[in-house]
């Protein structure tokens, strides 16, 4: 398996923070997998939000497609957590991400991501043309 090709740290735009719980580890004693996941999902939704394409009322205008993550550290809970992202492509329906997960206070990068989202129509469940307002958003806020 190819690990995810991630832009450089610096190239990172948006920084999401979230705060991993106790419960949040496994028998192993450290952050579940699972968790990592929703924590993209997360950085997704204040991204999202951050760029005016979603709020409480507005659902996601897109599905996951496909994702690839690689753990590089175990996390431990309860932390403070910053999840880097950054679009790095924009298709006709669909659109690129990276992600990197870290701890807050020790700087340590639990995992890094890349998920490819494709615009979905909720009404005729199947995807769709990415809206202009939706890749005027993303080329602006990133510089596509």
């Amino acid at each position: 398996m190819l690990a995810p090709q991630l832009p450089d740290s610096s190239d990172f735009r948006f920084t999401a923070h979230a705060t991993t719980r106790w419960s949040d580890e496994d028998n192993m004693k450290v952050v579940n997998h699972t968790v990592l996941l929703t924590l993209i999902e997360e950085a997704r939704w204040q991204y999202g939000k951050h760029l005016g394409l979603i709020d409480a009322n507005t659902p996601f205008a897109f599905v996951l497609g496909q994702t690839c993550i690689r753990f590089l550290a175990p996390g431990h809970g309860p932390a403070p957590v910053k999840i880097a992202l950054r679009t790095t492509r924009l298709g006709r329906s669909s659109f690129e991400q990276a992600y990197r997960i870290s701890c807050a206070e020790t700087g340590t990068v639990w995992a890094e991501a890349t998920a490819t989202l494709v615009m979905w129509n909720g009404e005729n469940r199947c995807s769709c043309e990415m809206p202009d307002d939706f890749r005027a958003a993303l080329a602006g806020f990133e510089g596509l």
